[in-house]
């Protein structure tokens, strides 16, 4: 399919845009990715910078904008979001647990979405709450099929290893245990994008007493039932 708009700097910067999808990109990364020149791609992205749909983050590499979340805001709609709340509701009904959509943003995942557990003891994550990449299962589910420079970077300092990742990539799921808070377990799977990309992970997080010490054999099933409908839900929504 030709994706030529036919106006030349519009689809190279659009190509620039598609290329931090994924993550933090560094300069050879972004010439790698779009194919374009050196020069050509760091005049487009810093102009781009300039109008804040790209950012940098504390390294120094290009990531998505705050201008972008400004717009789609502005826009009224965020697909995602607006259809995770049924099925976080659904979610945390089914497994009596806090449930949430994280997304990752730079060095950090943030929550978009959550149901809280209504009563009782809970872990509580409001939307908005910005969490490490380095511990829980919604960080190894974020990680888990980035490209191999960006999984060995991402695993620095972290409270997971390379083996974890790849039983997270062999079965689908992760789970943790107070790995990003004493006493906490939880539970996330993938939601991918229209492309196939992994873009967002749906959690469930609460006490190890009540999850268990092993809380994926309890709960992977229906967390991974929430991330294929969502995942579906952004399918038929891209139609």
């Amino acid at each position: 399919m030709d994706t030529s708009s036919g106006v030349g700097v519009i689809d190279k910067a659009a190509m620039v845009l598609d290329s931090l999808e994924a993550g933090p990109t560094t300069l050879a990364q972004l010439v790698a990715a779009t194919g374009l020149s050196r020069p050509t791609v760091h005049r487009l992205a810093q102009a781009l910078v300039h109008h804040r749909l790209v950012g940098k983050d504390m390294h120094g590499r290009f990531v998505l904008g705050s201008r972008l979340v400004e717009l789609a805001s502005a826009a009224g709609e965020d697909r995602m979001i607006a259809a995770a709340g049924p099925l976080l509701l659904q979610l945390r009904d089914a497994t009596g647990e806090s449930s949430q959509v994280f997304r990752r943003q730079g060095d950090f995942r943030v929550c978009v979405a959550s149901a809280e557990r209504p009563v009782g003891l809970r872990d509580t994550i409001p939307v908005g709450t910005q969490l490490s990449m380095k511990a829980g299962s919604a960080a190894q589910v974020l990680l888990a099929w980035e490209d191999h420079e960006r999984l060995l970077e991402g695993l620095g300092n972290a409270r997971f290893t390379p083996t974890i990742l790849a039983g997270v990539r062999r079965r689908g799921w992760a789970q943790s245990l107070g790995e990003r808070e004493p006493g906490v377990a939880s539970v996330s799977a993938p939601v991918r994008g229209p492309s196939g990309r992994v873009i967002a992970a749906v959690s469930i997080s609460g006490p190890i007493e009540r999850l268990t010490r092993q809380p994926g054999r309890v709960h992977s099933e229906v967390v991974c039932r929430t991330a294929a409908a969502l995942t579906e839900a952004l399918k038929k929504g891209g139609d």
